[in-house]
């Protein structure tokens, strides 16, 4: 569930791990939508996300690396600062794929920085489910992230990385369906106000 800042809220699916760090802010106007203020922010947004279970509220440090709680990740506020980077670089990558332009060189040092790191690493325990090892980081989950973002890009559904296509909407989608025609980010949010505003203009239409 994707929270707007006026309050709203609606089911939004991006496709990717990585792409579900966008809207959590971005460069310039984006701003507005900033959620990633310290580490607790971060360590919610891996729990929230689609990564398994066990990265929820309650293991993030303060800044010199007391942790809290039971959470196996533990995230410091440097490491937030380089979420943030890495999102602001994921906008921009994404975006290029979109417009079919090269990526800038910056922003591409960015992500392979973050995915040159250890990842998150996933253990089968003795009654064979799932858990998180020992010792998650910040730096492990951003680049758990990056990888993602290196498997998105150069996969194949790359060519299927969209834009939703409200004019005032700039919320970034990978098109995972069969026949490849998802228009909008989300059909409760954007997709209804265009089926609402289609159906003003044939009224007025048909009035005149």
């Amino acid at each position: 569930m994707l929270r707007h800042p006026d309050g709203s809220s609606f089911r939004f699916d991006p496709g990717a791990l990585c792409l579900e760090l966008l809207p959590t802010g971005g460069p310039g106007p984006l701003a507005y939508f900033e959620v990633l203020r310290d580490p607790a922010d971060l360590v919610r947004w891996a729990g929230e996300s689609r990564l398994p279970g066990g990265l929820g509220p309650g293991g993030a440090s303060d800044p010199g690396g007391a942790s809290g709680g039971g959470s196996a990740l533990v995230v410091s506020a440097a490491e937030v600062v380089g979420a943030r980077a890495l999102r602001d670089a994921l906008w921009r990558l994404a975006e290029a794929r979109v417009a079919g332009v090269r990526p800038g060189p910056d922003d591409l040092a960015v992500l392979n920085d973050a995915a040159a790191h250890p990842p998150l690493t996933p253990r089968l325990t003795a009654d064979g489910t799932w858990a998180w090892g020992p010792g998650g980081t910040g730096a492990g989950l951003l680049s758990t992230v990056a990888r993602d973002a290196v498997d998105l890009f150069t996969g194949a559904h790359a060519h299927r990385i969209r834009v939703c296509g409200a004019h005032d909407c700039r919320l970034l989608f990978v098109d995972t369906s069969r026949p490849g025609k998802r228009r909008w980010c989300s059909m409760e949010r954007c997709g209804n106000r265009h089926k609402v505003r289609a159906h003003r203009a044939r009224s007025s239409a048909a009035d005149a």
